[in-house]
């Protein structure tokens, strides 16, 4: 069943993909596992599947100990500063920097553990209260301060987690406008050798085809693969 979902997805995936001319290869599909259990998350990882996306750092701790070594990792969820030495030593890429501070505090944790540590800038690009992220007009100048100053910190690109709406259309302006952010932050950053600008992670279950469709090369997507989450088995941090 959870194998048949995530073909499903990528077959999605694929269409969307065909339909802006883009390669499939060019789109990372993360499970979005938060609150599923480790046997679901073991059911696809024995399919071939290794991306994983987590929010909760207490959660992530206990599935990166309990779980196959060559998973890839995603802290896709807010992040607090005094939790980042408990995955810096492993995390694939942690998807939501919006600030300095907690830039600085990957910088310690990553010479720590003697590497590079992979970010994206979260950027709110809708405005939402509710929501974490700068600005897209604060975005820039957050990716020169790391840029400059901080050299274990691998700025890859931006994500944001758009409004939720019905029709999954109305977020494509959202996605078109940090994809042309991505654009213009890299023109910026052409000497700087830890910013890429190559990864755009935005779309979730509700509108990853448009995202695929302006140019994400992440989609994270838990729903559409896993079901409805119970959050009784949610972990606080």
């Amino acid at each position: 069943m959870l194998l048949d979902n995530y073909k499903s997805v990528q077959e999605k995936i694929s269409e969307a993909c065909a339909r802006a001319g883009r390669d499939p290869k060019e789109v990372t599909l993360v499970a979005v596992s938060k609150t599923k259990p480790e046997e679901n998350i073991t059911e696809l990882y024995n399919a071939g599947v290794r991306d994983f996306g987590e929010n909760y750092i207490q959660e992530l701790r206990r599935k990166h100990e309990d779980l196959p070594l060559d998973i890839r990792w995603h802290m896709i969820g807010h992040l607090q500063r005094n939790k980042v030495k408990y995955i810096a030593g492993y995390i694939t890429m942690i998807h939501a920097v919006d600030s300095f501070e907690l830039a600085e505090t990957i910088e310690k944790e990553a010479v720590k553990n003697n590497r590079s540590i992979p970010i994206l800038i979260e950027v709110n690009v809708a405005g939402e209260d509710t929501k974490f992220g700068v600005s897209c007009e604060e975005a820039p100048a957050l990716v020169r301060q790391i840029a400059e100053n901080l050299p274990h910190v691998l700025v890859s690109g931006l994500m944001t987690s758009a409004p939720f709406v019905k029709n999954p259309e109305d977020n494509r302006p959202v996605f078109r406008k940090l994809r042309q952010l991505s654009v213009d932050i890299d023109m910026e950053n052409t000497d700087n050798e830890n910013v890429e600008m190559k990864t755009l992670s935005m779309g979730m279950t509700n509108d990853y085809q448009i995202a695929v469709e302006e140019g994400a090369t992440i989609v994270r997507v838990g729903t559409a693969i896993f079901g409805a989450r119970d959050y009784s088995r949610q972990k606080t941090d």
